[in-house]
């Protein structure tokens, strides 16, 4: 008989499968929001509702101008997997939530090292009021980030671009 997966692996497991919904060229990530044992909503990447995603247009901007990991997302045509499970929940239901995250290179499926939600989107976890962030490094390996780490070290206030 096979053993039980653990339950954190088993959030990250549902959010990985949801990364296979994501739309982007570079790089899967999916999102699950987790409060009491229970899915509250879960989030990938992709371009807002009614625009074309760069998979339907072939091209990423972001690729043509050879912009670096973690830098000028705006020019991005998508919403992070995080913001789109933000957008789908009432706070109400996140306020001291988990958000499990998985994230994975689109070239080779690999899992994206040291993966991290961007600038925009720890604002928007924190706004929320999600308490923790679990993020997958390998198939079991995972961190679990309490979110008042990201206030008490606020990335804004030394210039800290990327992840």
């Amino acid at each position: 008989m096979e053993e039980r997966r653990d339950k954190i692996n088993y959030y990250l497991d549902i959010a990985e499968k949801v990364s296979e919904r994501c739309t982007c060229l570079r790089r899967h990530y999916g999102a699950v929001i987790v409060k009491n044992d229970e899915i509250v909503s879960t989030g990938y990447v992709g371009a807002p509702r009614g625009r074309a995603n760069c998979s339907d247009l072939g091209y990423c901007i972001r690729v043509k101008l050879d912009i670096p990991r973690g830098e000028r997302y705006e020019l991005c045509r998508s919403v992070h997997a995080e913001a789109n499970a933000i957008i789908s929940a009432s706070r109400e239901r996140m306020l001291d939530s988990v958000l499990f995250l998985v994230g994975k290179e689109v070239k080779d499926g690999t899992y994206i090292e040291q993966a991290n939600s961007c600038s925009m989107c720890k604002r928007l976890i924190i706004n929320a009021g999600i308490d923790k962030v679990v993020i997958r490094d390998d198939r079991e390996n995972y961190r679990i980030i309490s979110v008042c780490e990201w206030i008490d070290n606020d990335e804004s206030l030394d210039g800290t671009r990327g992840y």
